[in-house]
């Protein structure tokens, strides 16, 4: 699988309680912060449903 590096862009202030859910499950904590994962299905499906707030790139 490759391995993709998501970046939070947006703040979840505002956002419902499962997306905020979804950006801290990915790891995410504060603005402009990342971290690379294993891109599989659970993976993918996380970073769709909150694609508004991230940025994703493929290592």
């Amino acid at each position: 699988m490759a391995k993709v590096r998501i970046t939070l862009t947006r703040s979840v202030i505002g956002q419902k309680p499962e997306k905020k859910a979804t950006v801290r499950s990915l790891g995410l904590k504060k603005i402009n912060s990342s971290v690379e994962v294993e891109a599989n299905d659970a993976i993918n499906g996380k970073i769709r449903s909150v694609s508004h707030l991230v940025k994703v790139e493929e290592i």
